[in-house]
């Protein structure tokens, strides 16, 4: 059957072929067609063999099947491809197209504004059919091609028309510019002119900030300085308007298209079937993201071509290794990725830029206790102390110890606990919320300039995770009226109930493990191990803690869902977060608070169930112990997460590149399309930027919380967040399909919990500075009991005799079968000791009350119960003032957000007056002016 050709005068629904258009259009309402397609495709073939066809409008035709492969691009005849994209098969190249044909539909004309992929084997054909065809009534346009090393893959391109665009996005209140800035300066004083003047001719002789962007490379983002208000088409003349192709980027289009396809049903007459969402819970569709514009890498170099996109740029200019010491170009990761992964790249910014002071006084008090250690009086008396024997830390196997062997690990407690301590701890408390008020301030800022201000989030869907898994249980949406799933108050109850006993058996395995093993490699082979028998416990425990940490944080996410993205960041994550930060720090409150201090003394152990006897702590004191623990942890942490953030998606993306070599052979070269590409590439996190927040909120209360122990926590955060940057940023630019672009005003709950590990942070370290570290017994010991009591000081003269007054005396023969160690200690002197010593403050044997507590050790408890006490209230009293003192919005931000909202009513009155007046006018000229006109 010959069908008629005709001049192709851009009319939709047929197919182009060398300046005609063969007519299909069909009636979609209509009876179904009886046309042989087979017999087109054949007389096509026939007259244009080398010609691309274009099958955009086939699917709206009434047929059996519309999966099938007559009715879609195959992968092999795809000429809009990626730059500088071409296929090699056989000595035969496809000619290579223009690089701005990347992003749009065969005909070079359309854009390409989102992708969906399906399979042609899954059985949604159904719901695909009625989902499709409600896209086209919603006025999209639509395309597909085939996979070009899978057939059975099947991309749908979208693209949303000027009309489309423009009704939804005034639905969206997608705020969009309609003028020109104008900046207001305020009034300045002369005596500040003169100062800013000075200061000025003296920044000449500087050399230029290494660390800002060359402003040359960098696009201009014209929105950034106008004017913006929520689009309407009714005022559509008040928009800066250049070229409506350009007027919404493509992060805003891609928006607007998945608004829209979250909207629409895919079974006829269920009104609860709706959203893209629950197809791809379903399976009816593999994927569906926005398009990356085009390659992040060129053969040609940013200085002297340019960059030939915004992801290219991104790359060059941010995620490469290159430049880890620039600033990150926020305004251009906002326009590309959206205003929330913006914003946390600036709060990401922010907090590794407040870490360079902490960390900068945390290496300071480590350089001082490096500096002091020859000068300190207590380490000296430890490392001359061969003379003292030390009673067994463990039952049985355990033997006696010179108080001198621990010299090493009396050192090195001295490297982190010293006379700076107390005051880093104050600094980094005042640090904290130094910190967040100035964020706030930062935070304003930000969404001043990205139009964030008046910005309400929207009403959310469901998010699909959930929906398959509570999808049998539904009740009344009290809003929306609509039934939906839920997950019931018990279940809620139980999950959170059995992980928090998960936790607390983990926390007391560790304790069981520790208690056992001293033993262990106390009667170990190797004397390395058995001199070191503490040393060794510690360091496998927290090893140990640490596979377990990452092991239940991934149970956790398995076992909690979010029900939507609002309150996934809200409930949820404050569980998650909860659940988390006690997993990680449950062993280090164990060995700040608790190890060591009831475990009883020598002939009276307190023991576990009545079995094993409690851990003490390194005779050289407890905070070797928490120091090790945090080290590691901290360490290992952020290697595994960095390693899971990177490494797992570039292995992955390395895997599917392997099997497409190995399915084509290796002299096939093949350059994909663009669509193509980012399939390949792997989805975002599904928990979004959960992840990312949790990671650095958690490091936040290591570098606060416990920070008096470790003053080089803030450095190895530094360090860590200076590579983590460029490392999300590369793995976003690279690695992950683009995502969606999605609004927020703030880091939401995120905000809350970091002042709410900042108050914890006072607490802590109150604590670990008074009951964890010998601050407190030393300077009772310098001004009560030392050489200098009564005279007012506190040197390192004071501290003569310390290590001989804080420990106690214990008779042998005094212990229990149970814990009497195997050797009797005669080879220290030759003949079998009497008496050993212990850590505590406890009278002699030989005393009225045999091991009753000494007036000392309530002279110290009470200093530290009185340093608790002002150590709270002194910090939170600077807490307090400092965040009265600093404004949560800056006075010139506050001064140019009143003028400008005053500007914004005066142009658009303006605008509106002249829009009347030229109305008037043309009334005028074609004789239909009236009377009692206004203005």
């Amino acid at each position: 059957m010959l069908l008629p050709l005709r001049p192709s005068s851009g009319i939709k629904g047929g197919v182009d072929l060398q300046g005609y258009q063969l007519d299909m259009q069909i009636l979609p309402d209509g009876p179904k067609s009886d046309v042989d397609f087979s017999e087109i495709l054949n007389a096509i073939q026939e007259m244009a063999k080398d010609v691309n066809i274009l099958f955009d409008e086939l699917e709206a035709v009434s047929s059996p099947c519309k999966d099938d492969d007559s009715l879609l691009h195959p992968g092999n005849l795809t000429s809009t491809s990626d730059d500088a994209s071409r296929l090699e098969a056989g000595g035969e190249t496809v000619p290579e197209r223009n690089k701005s044909n990347v992003l749009y539909f065969r005909d070079g004309k359309c854009r390409i504004d989102y992708i969906l992929v399906y399979r042609k084997s899954n059985p949604q054909t159904e719901k695909r059919e009625v989902f499709e065809r409600n896209i086209r009534a919603e006025g999209l346009q639509m395309e597909k091609e085939s996979s070009l090393i899978n057939s059975d893959i099947i991309f749908v391109k979208l693209h949303a028309p000027w009309e489309v665009l423009g009704r939804y996005a005034e639905q969206m209140n997608v705020r969009m510019p309609f003028r020109r800035k104008i900046y207001y300066l305020p009034r300045r004083y002369k005596f500040m002119s003169r100062i800013d003047k000075q200061i000025s001719r003296f920044r000449r002789w500087l050399p230029k900030k290494p660390m800002r962007l060359d402003k040359e490379t960098l696009p201009d983002l014209e929105e950034n300085d106008c004017y913006t208000a929520p689009f309407s088409q009714q005022r559509i003349h008040h928009f800066i308007i250049h070229n409506k192709e350009t007027f919404f980027n493509n992060a805003t289009r891609s928006r607007i298209v998945h608004h829209i396809l979250q909207r629409i049903k895919y079974e006829e007459g269920k009104t609860r079937l709706v959203s893209l969402n629950r197809l791809l819970t379903n399976g009816s569709y593999e994927a569906a993201f926005p398009l990356h514009e085009g390659s992040y890498r060129s053969k040609n170099s940013i200085r002297t071509h340019g960059a030939e996109n915004h992801r290219h740029l991104l790359y060059e200019c941010w995620a490469s290794w290159g430049v880890w010491y620039k600033y990150q170009p926020l305004d251009l990761v906002r326009r590309y990725f959206g205003e929330k992964i913006g914003l946390y790249f600036a709060w990401l910014g922010w907090y590794t830029g407040m870490l360079f002071p902490a960390a900068f006084i945390g290496l300071f008090v480590f350089l001082y206790g490096v500096t002091t250690l020859d000068h300190s009086q207590v380490s000296k008396e430890v490392c001359q102390a061969t003379d003292i024997i030390m009673c067994p830390v463990c039952d049985k196997y355990c033997p006696f110890m010179r108080l001198s062997d621990s010299c090493v690990y009396a050192k090195v407690t001295h490297l982190f606990d010293n006379g700076a301590t107390v005051f880093f701890a104050v600094f980094m408390a005042v640090w904290a919320t130094v910190f967040l008020e100035f964020w706030k301030r930062r935070r304003a800022v930000i969404a001043y300039d990205w139009d964030l201000i008046d910005w309400e989030e929207e009403e959310e869907e469901i998010r699909p995770q959930f929906e398959a898994k509570y999808s049998k249980k539904e009740r009344m949406n009290p809003i929306s009226g609509k039934p939906e799933p839920y997950q019931a108050f018990t279940d809620k109850c139980s999950r959170l109930i059995v992980s928090i006993c998960v936790v607390i058996a983990a926390v007391f395995g560790i304790v069981i493990y520790r208690v056992v093993t001293v033993s262990t490699f106390a009667a170990f082979k190797w004397a390395l191990i058995r001199n070191n028998s503490q040393v060794a416990t510690t360091g496998t425990a927290v090893c140990i803690n640490f596979c377990i940490i990452m092991l239940l944080n991934v149970v956790s996410e398995l076992q909690w869902l979010p029900r939507t993205e609002s309150e996934w960041e809200n409930s949820f994550t404050l569980k998650m977060f909860l659940f988390q930060f006690v997993n990680l720090n449950s062993s280090t409150f164990y060995i700040a608070f608790f190890l060591g201090r009831f475990t009883g003394h020598p002939g009276a152990y307190l023991r576990l169930i009545n079995r094993w006897r409690l851990e003490e702590c390194h005779p050289s004191g407890c905070l070797i112990d928490l120091c090790m623990q945090m080290g590691i942890i901290m360490v290992l942490k952020q290697t595994w997460n960095n390693f899971m953030e990177l490494g797992y998606p570039l292995i992955q993306n390395w895997w599917t590149r392997r099997k497409v070599r190995q399915e084509h052979g290796p002299e096939r070269k093949i350059s994909f399309p663009q669509w193509e590409k980012d399939y390949n590439l792997q989805p975002m996190n599904a928990y979004g930027l959960f992840d990312e927040y949790l990671e650095m909120i958690l490091q936040f209360g290591f570098t606060t919380i416990f920070v008096a122990a470790f003053p080089l926590a803030p450095l190895l955060a530094l360090l860590n967040n200076i590579i983590e940057i460029r490392l999300d940023a590369y793995k976003f630019v690279t690695q992950w399909r683009r995502p969606l672009a999605s609004r927020a005003k703030d880091i939401g709950i995120w905000y809350g919990i970091l002042e709410g590990i900042g108050i914890l942070s006072v607490i802590t370290n109150a604590f670990v500075i008074a009951i964890t570290s010998d601050f407190i017994p030393r300077l009772v010991y310098a001004y009560k009991y030392g050489p200098c009591a009564g005279q007012g000081e506190a040197g390192q003269k004071c501290m003569v005799g310390y290590v001989n007054a804080s420990l106690s005396v214990f008779r042998i023969s005094d212990f229990e079968n149970r814990s009497e160690p195997e050797s009797d200690g005669s080879e220290f002197s030759g003949t079998p000791l009497k008496y050993c010593r212990y850590r505590d403050y406890r009278d002699p044997p030989h005393s009225l009350v045999p091991y009753g507590y000494t007036l000392q050790f309530w002279h110290v408890l009470a200093a530290r119960l009185a340093f608790i006490i002002v150590f709270e209230h002194l910090v939170f009293c600077i807490k307090h003032l400092i965040s009265y003192l600093i404004p949560d919005l800056p006075k010139d931000l506050r001064d140019r957000m009143r003028r400008e909202k005053y500007l914004i009513q005066e142009m658009m009155y303006e605008a509106e007056l002249e829009r009347l007046q030229k109305e008037r006018k043309e009334r005028k000229k074609n004789g239909k002016a009236h009377h009692n006109e206004w203005p």
